[in-house]
């Protein structure tokens, strides 16, 4: 598998990346973690460096802390060097068990919440430090100056080597940016064939083909732009196109991705990575699935290159009409 520079580090990163949100068992907090549940975690990273991958992505609420814990058993198993891969990571979300009784789940970017969370990543991940930290999700109440005074801590403290964004737009990331002395290096957004909004607003300018109340504010181009590695969050669509009713909303794209991927000879899963992989933005998709033969079958992805006919054509079926 081919590698590519993060944003603006100095760091090799793999053209997919596994989104480790699966792993762990339950959701629920009160159910701990088992033995099985740390096999599954190892025999997927095992699966995924036997395909290329050295870039894991994490989050502090994901199975309520449990993906991060399962992930660290792969250092009792000596799979890999802590050296040799990328973990990345995020916090901000609090959910309504972190917090105090009568409360709603909110975003939290204060000072406190982003030491004390990285505390913990590094803890259940067994690990000395993240190569990324990101901010998981804008909040409303942020102060640009607290996080800033984050991640000079964080990095001087050498427990995180570079930050990024999730869920940011253009004029959060700029405002956010206007306060740090490194440049953020990667915003992670929801992108795939069914969810294309991000390059929807580019395509539809003075346009009534596709009209929309896009809040993307140029996301996608800022970050071209400004050299931030745009990843891609379920980029398979979280499975939908493999159930009858997905199969049933979006008939026409399902046609279209069994087409190309009899054509090419990949997978299904190939032809939905691929569509990313295909735009000159280097797209990284974050591939969030447990099971090995799917993790193998996404990554069939980087055998094929798309024409641009055939991306266009994807992207209609997506839509479900025709740009002018």
């Amino acid at each position: 598998m081919e590698k590519f520079k993060l944003g603006m580090s100095d760091q090799m990163v793999s053209q997919i990346a596994l989104g480790c949100m699966g792993l762990g068992g339950s959701w629920n907090k009160s159910e701990g973690m088992t033995k099985e549940d740390e096999i599954t975690a190892v025999k997927a990273v095992e699966a995924a460096l036997e395909q290329g991958i050295n870039f894991f992505d994490h989050a502090d609420i994901y199975k309520n802390g449990k993906s991060e814990s399962a992930f660290s058993a792969i250092w009792e198993a000596n799979l890999v060097d802590r050296e040799s891969i990328y973990i990345q990571s995020k916090c901000g979300i609090r959910l309504a068990d972190d917090l105090f009784m009568g409360s709603a789940p909110h975003y939290d970017l204060s000072y406190a919440y982003i030491m004390k969370s990285v505390d913990g990543i590094l803890k259940r991940l067994k690990t000395d430090y993240l190569d990324t930290l990101l901010l998981h999700r804008p909040d409303a109440l942020v102060e640009p100056e607290e996080v800033a005074r984050a991640f000079r801590d964080l990095k001087e403290q050498q427990k995180v080597r570079y930050f990024g964004v999730s869920n940011h737009n253009a004029a959060q990331i700029a405002l956010l940016q206007s306060y740090l002395s490194d440049p953020l290096v990667t915003n992670q957004l929801e992108l795939s064939l069914v969810q294309s909004q991000l390059i929807d607003e580019g395509l539809n300018v003075n346009c009534a083909v596709n009209p929309g109340n896009y809040r993307n504010d140029g996301t996608f181009e800022y970050c071209r732009l400004n050299q931030l590695t745009i990843q891609a969050w379920s980029p398979l669509a979280g499975g939908q196109l493999a159930t009858k009713e997905g199969r049933e909303v979006y008939p026409t794209l399902v046609q279209t991705i069994e087409r190309y991927a009899k054509e090419y000879e990949v997978s299904f899963e190939a032809i939905m990575i691929a569509w990313l992989l295909r735009h000159p933005a280097h797209i990284q998709p974050i591939v969030g699935t447990k099971t090995p033969s799917r993790i193998k079958a996404a990554c069939e992805a980087t055998r094929i290159s798309l024409t641009k006919e055939q991306w266009y054509h994807l992207y209609n079926s997506g839509l479900g009409k025709h740009l002018l």
